[in-house]
């Protein structure tokens, strides 16, 4: 997952191009859900306790769900992933803003982000990031194909910054992926057994960069719009196809066209 640059070692270009290829013909079989608030019985709650609980994280209930307060939260949305069909992963984000501060991140790390919104910057929280244990060990790729979602949010809503509350374990992915900093010392969340640390894209984070490094997080506005529009009711329940390719497909030929443009 090298960028593509002049002191790449040998092959690292041709690596990271079928690395490119692989995820683009994944995405071509893959579909994002937005999940209806008021929906407490849709499969991706069952996914998430069955997640927690493979670690021990929650403790057992009889409902085999994990729901919270925060799921219902006018700027919450959350996100089922399917491949051919099938459930594989979800993800749920918060708009934070100055006028909805409601937030996971919020819980643990409001003197940090507190200020920040008191100064008018807004953030994308992604959060409950969870996957079936099979679609885990099939799709290696697929904390990249979930997060694409919040990629595209960042890309919607233009916010500071996209956060990661997470495991200091898993800190390093965010870090190479995505240039995050640790922006909080190491917290306990309510209701989770294993501690949290906050980090985020800086301003340093250009989302340029991030489509030229991973092509397949490129989405067509017309995907964006779908998911995130709260005055469309579409984006809810269908299984929406994603557009990586199109978007794909669009930057070369745009690219191409510059170039005869030039000669």
């Amino acid at each position: 997952m090298s960028p593509e640059n002049a002191a790449a070692p040998p092959g690292a270009a041709a690596s990271a191009s079928r690395f490119t290829g692989t995820l683009l013909d994944i995405l071509d079989r893959v579909e994002y859900a937005r999940v209806r608030p008021e929906d407490i019985e849709h499969p991706i709650y069952k996914l998430r306790y069955e997640a927690y609980r493979r670690e021990d994280s929650v403790p057992f209930n009889d409902l085999g769900t994990v729901t919270d307060d925060l799921d219902a939260t006018p700027n919450a949305m959350s996100f089922g992933v399917y491949i051919d069909g099938e459930l594989v992963s979800s993800l749920r984000l918060h708009h934070l803003t100055p006028d909805h501060r409601e937030a996971p991140s919020m819980k643990v790390c409001s003197d940090v982000l507190g200020p920040m919104l008191d100064a008018r910057r807004t953030f994308i929280d992604p959060t409950r990031f969870t996957a079936d244990r099979d679609a885990s060990l099939a799709y290696p790729a697929l904390p990249f194909l979930t997060l694409r979602i919040a990629v595209m949010a960042t890309d919607h809503f233009a916010p500071y910054s996209c956060l990661a509350l997470v495991r200091p374990e898993h800190a390093a992915f965010y870090r190479r992926v995505f240039g995050s900093v640790a922006m909080s010392d190491t917290r306990s969340y309510p209701g989770l057994a294993f501690p949290v640390r906050l980090y985020g894209t800086d301003e340093t984070f250009d989302i340029q960069k991030l489509y030229q490094r991973y092509p397949f997080f490129l989405s067509t506005a017309e995907e964006r719009e779908t998911l995130f529009s709260t005055n469309r009711q579409q984006g809810f329940d269908a299984l929406l196809p994603t557009t990586s390719r199109i978007a794909f497909d669009r930057k070369n030929e745009a690219l191409r066209s510059a170039a005869l443009a030039t000669v």
